[in-house]
C-alpha cells in the first residue's frame, strides 16, 4: 500500500453509497460495500494525503428505526432525512425457495415506496443480488435490462414479464437503475462507480488489495441448472425428465413433443413462457450443464464428454460450451474441477 502513487486529479471529489436498511438482508450485501469503500478510502489518503477524495457509506431507512438485522445482526446508525446520497443500494436478503421472496416483498412496501420516491428524485439506483426484485416491483424496472441472482431465473421473468433479463450478465447498467447478480457483484459495480466518480486507478487498487477480478462480466461459469428453481408444470416435468434420461443421445423437437403428447408450436410456446428459451437451446443448455458437471469431477477426455452429452461434432460442441459459459472447456477444468484435500 505505501507504494501506492498521488492522484492529483481525483482530489476534492466524493462519492456517498446510501444502503437500504432492509430487514433480512445478508450481511455481506451491507457489510461488503462499507469495507469496500473503506479500503478505497484508505488508498486514497495514501495517494493524496494533502487532500484525499471522500468515500463513505449510509444506511438509509424507510421506518424510522435505529437499527437493522442482516443474517441475524443488529446494525445502527441508520438514517432517515440526510441528504439523498449519490446512489442507493439495495441488497440481497436471505432466502430458501421462492416463497421466502415473494413473503419478503410483502412486507417490504414502506422500502418500495422509498426507492419510488428517490428514483423521482433522481438519485440512481443499483439492485443487488435478489434487490433487484424490489425495483421490479416498484415498477421501476419496466422495459429495461436488468439482471438478478442466476438461480432466481424462473422466478423473476414469470413475476415481471415487462423487464429485459440478463442473466448471464454480473452488471447491467440502463440508465439511473443497475442490477448485479448474486452479492459479491454489487463490488464489481461499486469499483465500476468509483473509477467513474473518483479514478479509475484508484478502482484499480482497491481491486488488486480485495482479490477482486473487475473484468468478470459474466454469471454463466458459475451457472448450475440444478439448482434454479424448474416450473412446476406437468408437461415440462415430463419434459425434464425425458430429457435427463436421453441426454445421452441426438433428440429432436418432434421427438419430445411426441412424448409429451403435445405439438411442437405448443412444446415451443410452453418452454418460451416457463424458460424464456426454445426447447432446443434448453437442451443446449442441459447438454453444456452436463460437460461442465462432468469436467468438475471426472478425468474423462473432452471427447468422451462429448459423446456423453449427446453430440457427435466435438469441434461444435467446444464452440457451444465456450459461447454458453464464456470459457474454454480447458480453462472451465482448471478452474472449477474438484479437487482432493
Amino acid at each position: 500500500m505505501t507504494e501506492a502513487a498521488p492522484a492529483p486529479s481525483a482530489a476534492g471529489r466524493s462519492l456517498t453509497v446510501g444502503l437500504l436498511a432492509l430487514d433480512g438482508a445478508m450481511l455481506a450485501s451491507l457489510a461488503g460495500p462499507v469495507d469496500l469503500l473503506r479500503v478505497a478510502q484508505k488508498l486514497a489518503e495514501l495517494r493524496d494525503p494533502i487532500r484525499p477524495p471522500r468515500l463513505d457509506a449510509v444506511l438509509l431507512g424507510a421506518r424510522g428505526q435505529a437499527q437493522v438485522q442482516a443474517s441475524g445482526y443488529l446494525l445502527g446508525g441508520v438514517q432517515h432525512a440526510a441528504l439523498d446520497p449519490d446512489i442507493v443500494l439495495v441488497p440481497g436478503f436471505m432466502h430458501g425457495s421462492h416463497r421466502d421472496i415473494l413473503q419478503t416483498l410483502e412486507r417490504s412496501a414502506p422500502e418500495i415506496e422509498l426507492l419510488r420516491q428517490l428514483h423521482g428524485r433522481g438519485v440512481p439506483l443499483v439492485g443487488g443480488c435478489c434487490g433487484a426484485f424490489l425495483l421490479a416491483e416498484a415498477g421501476l424496472l419496466d422495459g429495461r435490462r436488468a439482471t438478478t441472482s442466476w438461480w432466481l431465473d424462473n422466478l423473476f421473468r414469470s413475476r415481471y414479464p415487462q423487464v429485459r433479463l440478463d442473466i448471464e450478465q454480473t452488471v447491467v447498467e440502463d440508465g439511473p437503475i443497475s442490477t448485479c447478480g448474486a452479492s459479491t457483484a454489487s463490488l464489481d459495480f461499486l469499483l465500476r462507480l468509483i473509477g467513474r466518480r473518483i479514478d479509475d486507478g484508484l478502482a484499480q487498487q482497491t481491486a488488486r488489495m480485495l482479490l477482486i477480478d473487475p473484468d468478470r462480466q459474466s454469471q454463466a461459469p458459475y451457472v448450475s441448472l440444478a439448482l434454479r428453481e424448474r416450473p412446476r408444470h406437468s408437461l415440462l416435468e415430463k419434459a425434464e425428465r425425458f430429457l435427463q434420461r436421453e441426454l445421452h443421445r441426438p433428440l429432436s423437437i418432434a421427438e419430445l413433443a411426441g412424448f409429451c403428447d403435445t405439438s411442437e408450436r405448443s412444446l415451443h410456446r410452453h418452454f418460451r413462457t416457463h424458460y424464456g428459451s426454445s426447447p432446443l437451446e434448453h437442451i443446449q443448455h442441459l447438454r453444456v450443464e452436463r460437460a461442465k458437471a462432468l469436467l468438475e469431477a471426472t478425468h474423462l477426455s473432452f471427447d468422451e464428454i462429448v459423446e456423453r452429452c449427446g453430440y457427435a461434432d466435438v469441434s461444435s460442441f467446444r464452440k457451444l460450451f465456450k459461447r454458453a459459459t464464456t470459457m474454454t472447456p480447458v480453462d472451465y477444468r482448471e478452474r472449477f474441477r474438484l479437487r482432493a484435500h
